[in-house]
C-alpha cells in the first residue's frame, strides 16, 4: 500500500476544495501565490535533498511512488504545497475579517 502517496493526495485535495469551496480568497488566480510556491519549492527540494540524499531521513519504496527529485520522494512536494497553501489560506480569509 502506498500510504504516503494517498496521505500526499489527499492533503492536496483537501487543500484545493478548503480554498476554493470555502475559504474562498482567490489566491490561486494571484501570481504572487505562485511565484511563493515557487520559492517554498525550491527551499523545499534543497533541504530535502540534504535530508534525503545523506540519508538522514529515509523512505520505505513499498509506500512511495518511486519518482524522487532531489533524492525525496515526489510526494513531499504535495506536501509542502497543502501546507504552505492552507496556511496563506487561512491567514489571509483571518486578516479579511479584522
Amino acid at each position: 500500500m502506498r500510504e504516503y502517496t494517498l496521505a500526499a493526495a489527499g492533503a492536496v485535495v483537501a487543500v484545493v476544495v478548503l480554498e476554493l469551496a470555502v475559504l474562498r480568497t482567490g489566491m490561486f488566480r494571484a501570481r504572487r501565490y505562485w511565484a511563493t510556491i515557487a520559492v517554498v519549492m525550491a527551499f523545499q527540494l534543497l533541504v530535502n535533498g540534504v535530508l534525503a540524499c545523506t540519508p538522514i531521513v529515509t523512505y520505505d519504496p513499498g509506500r512511495i511512488l518511486g519518482p524522487r527529485i532531489a533524492c525525496a520522494p515526489v510526494e513531499d512536494l504535495g506536501f509542502g504545497f497543502a501546507m504552505v497553501t492552507a496556511t496563506i489560506g487561512l491567514w489571509r480569509r483571518a486578516g479579511s475579517r479584522g
